[in-house]
């Protein structure tokens, strides 16, 4: 049993079809079915059920795959711990994060002391980083809302206020505070599901009328002031830029004992890793980094 085979196994599981993993993987059909034969009659059972070309793993392959899939990414963590020691590259560093505004300060700060580190970005909701971050295609996240799976572990970086932004002409537009019950029937503009301005949104308003949501959450402030409806946004939305225009509320809200959602309207931002597999140089330094540049975020605007 070699790499080869086990990469090739995968493939041909994940797309459940030969000649599509042999397309990815830029190798003849006939050499592809061959290598899996060859693993099937190494480890005495079959592990996949044939159809022509497409296949079906059963329940030899399921075994097997979960197994296949730890041994590889093990080994492609030592060979990044060997070249971090090496000193054999510059780094790279995969990070995922609500939105890549959240990013975007960051990224420049650590650049411009470690100009030779180069990222891969990812902007996705919370499911599909709990998901990245298993699946090894990630090093970090910055979430807003706790991230489910094994072994994941968090630090802090920045709890601030959640506010109420109102279009200009809105009726609430010149007032400083608000309350839950007098948004009651209030058009919202909003996330999808997976963000955590959505489950906010969806927890303390439960009557909310959803009239826009999408996948962009910098982009709900233009919405807002447009006049679509009203939402909510972090504190460090108002910091960041003047524009475009809306009104500002503090909203009281109820207590809300939730993970990363706390008293009375905020929301924590953190790091989070897989404990259990290897952070790159890169990854490390860009941790270390982060916890000092989100300190000078703290407190409320």
């Amino acid at each position: 049993m070699d790499l080869l085979q086990l990469r090739y196994f995968q493939a041909v599981a994940r797309h459940q079809h030969v000649s599509r993993a042999a397309a990815e993987l830029r190798v003849a059909q006939p050499a592809l079915s061959r290598a899996i034969a060859r693993l099937e009659a190494e480890l005495g059972v079959p592990l996949f059920d044939r159809r022509g070309r497409r296949v079906r793993l059963n329940r030899f392959g399921a075994m097997f795959l979960a197994w296949a899939g730890r041994a590889l990414d093990e080994l492609e963590q030592g060979q990044r711990e060997l070249r971090d020691a090496a000193g054999l590259a510059q780094g790279t560093v995969a990070v995922a994060a609500e939105t890549l505004r959240t990013l975007s300060g960051l990224v420049a700060g650590f650049l411009a002391g470690h100009p030779g580190v180069s990222f891969r970005l990812f902007q996705s909701p919370a499911p599909a980083m709990a998901a990245q971050l298993q699946a090894g295609e990630v090093d970090l996240c910055l979430a807003s809302q706790p991230l489910p799976g094994p072994a994941l572990t968090s630090a802090e970086l920045l709890s601030e206020e959640v506010l109420l932004a109102v279009p200009p002409s809105h009726r609430l537009a010149g007032r400083t505070r608000a309350t839950v019950g007098e948004l009651t029937g209030e058009p919202f503009v909003t996330t999808r599901r997976g963000y955590w301005q959505r489950a906010l949104t969806d927890r303390l308003f439960t009557d909310a009328v959803i009239v826009c949501e999408g996948d962009d959450p910098y982009a709900i402030r233009g919405l807002i002031s447009a006049g679509v409806g009203i939402g909510l946004m972090p504190a460090m939305a108002r910091r960041l830029a003047p524009d475009p225009p809306v009104g500002w509320l503090h909203l009281d809200a109820p207590y809300l004992d939730t993970p990363y959602l706390d008293t009375p309207c905020r929301r924590t931002l953190s790091l989070v890793w897989r404990a259990d597999a290897y952070r790159p140089a890169a990854a490390r330094a860009l941790a270390e980094f982060a916890a000092g540049y989100f300190r000078t975020w703290r407190g409320d605007a």
